[in-house]
């Protein structure tokens, strides 16, 4: 018979058990429910609510049982519904009846809720570090490749000229802002649920301060019906790990056009590549498809969330627990990615020359030469109208702006001097683009040591 079969008079349909039963998304949460199990035993005897020797039965009990945990020994049942019911039934079968005891004012719907938060809590943590790692291969490129010049874009269309190490330093700025909103994540989650009972409290004298300071939290909770029902934690997760795949997908994107035969800015590894199982000459970037495809894995999650949580009366409700299944599926994708990302970074290589030949070909120092007219006294806009002319001149005689003859430069502008070589050059142009955060290499050394420092403190 279930454990709380005793209202009942059949048997539930095996149907129902397949339905409804969330153990197989549950089985990780068991040592944590165990440690919360073992404060709410110890905060139970201190309280007189169970005498000494049940809370020493118990607490062996559950020690056992986190051993066959530990050893994967413990054997699973679909009919004990979740893991707090599979765990409170092994224990009856080691200790007996004083087993019951152990739920003495709490609730499954508590119970779920503060081993929800606590895994929620140590998820995050081991993913600040895995943005960390992620932050710190990629400051090592662009410390590795400072001075490699490449086109950058707008529209994908060649805009002007940067350096690749800038361009890299771009994701880690992405991925620092994601750090710290699962580091704003991590220090909402301080308050306990736990002692909320199924919604309204209880009526033994537990003592809650207790419990939310042996598993760690500031506090309890505030109000008994917030606390069963609240997964807005849970939607937060979600919701960040979204934002940060979306700079993982747009970073994937990068390196699938720039790792294409017709860029060719950067070689991928062969091992974080695939081939054709019929073109043979194919080396395919498998890993960033993939990866570029999974974003829509974890926004469907956040939407999935977003909706079963819509119009939920208060309080708990059984739609809830069909939270773990996106939550948990958001949290091995986004771990899994955030690794694989990095070490396909680690073995990356930049191709200097083809960058710099795609710097050179695209007319990326155009702006320049506009500025270097508006630096003669001639007014912007007409500087960009001279300059246009110009490039529509070297696009019809098949050059570049720095092929053209001084002649050819002053037939739109007799204030162009042969100091305009220089100026259109393109560590020039790079290297004079020195305002704080710009592409110079100046200002780029300044961002580097500014990451390099932000890492270090990073917490």
């Amino acid at each position: 018979m279930k454990l709380w079969g005793g209202r009942f008079s059949k048997a539930t349909n095996t149907l129902v058990e397949n339905y409804t039963a969330t153990l197989p998304l549950e089985k990780r949460l068991a040592l944590i429910d165990i440690k919360g199990s073992i404060a709410h035993a110890k905060m139970l005897k201190n309280q007189g609510i169970i005498n000494e020797l049940e809370a020493k039965e118990i607490l062996k009990g559950l020690e056992l049982i986190k051993d066959e945990f530990l050893n994967d020994a413990f054997s699973f049942n679909i009919s004990d519904e979740d893991i707090h019911m599979a765990i409170e039934k092994r224990l009856k079968e080691l200790i007996g009846e004083s087993a019951g005891k152990l739920h003495t004012a709490r609730s499954r719907n508590d119970q779920i809720a503060v081993d929800e938060i606590m895994q929620m809590k140590e998820f995050v943590l081991g993913i600040r570090a895995n943005l960390k790692d992620l932050m710190q291969e990629i400051l090592n490129q662009a410390k590795t490749n400072l001075d490699l010049i490449m086109p950058g874009f707008t529209h994908l269309q060649t805009a002007q000229p940067i350096l690749y190490s800038h361009w890299i330093m771009a994701y880690f700025w992405m991925f620092k802002r994601d750090f710290d909103r699962f580091s704003n994540l991590f220090n909402s989650l301080n308050e306990c649920p736990l002692g909320s009972a199924a919604l309204a409290g209880t009526t033994f004298n537990i003592d809650r301060f207790f419990t939310a300071h042996e598993l760690g939290f500031a506090k309890p909770s505030e109000n008994s019906i917030d606390s069963v029902s609240n997964r807005d934690y849970m939607l937060e997760f979600c919701s960040v790990s979204a934002i940060c795949f979306s700079h993982l997908s747009r970073l994937c994107e990068e390196l699938i056009i720039f790792n294409s035969n017709d860029y060719k800015f950067i070689e991928l590894s062969d091992d974080f590549c695939t081939g054709s199982s019929i073109m043979p000459q194919k080396k395919n970037p498998d890993v960033c498809e993939k990866m570029r495809g999974k974003t829509g894995r974890v926004y469907g999650n956040l939407m999935a969330m977003l909706t079963i949580m819509k119009g939920l009366p208060l309080a708990y409700n059984t739609d809830m627990s069909e939270d773990k299944a996106n939550v948990f599926d958001t949290q091995d994708t986004l771990q899994d990615s955030l690794i694989i990302i990095t070490n396909l970074l680690k073995n990356l290589k930049p191709i200097k020359e083809n960058m710099l030949k795609a710097a050179k070909n695209g007319y990326s120092n155009a702006t320049d030469l506009a500025d270097y007219l508006a630096k003669k006294g001639v007014p912007f806009r007409k500087a960009h109208e001279i300059t246009g002319k110009l490039v529509s001149y070297a696009i019809n005689k098949g050059k570049m702006l720095d092929d053209l003859s001084l002649e050819e430069l002053r037939l739109e502008c007799d204030l162009i001097d042969d100091d305009i070589y220089k100026a259109i050059d393109l560590n020039t142009c790079v290297n004079l683009r020195n305002s704080y955060g710009g592409t110079s290499k100046e200002a780029v050394l300044i961002q580097l040591k500014n990451a390099e420092d932000l890492l270090k403190n990073l917490k």
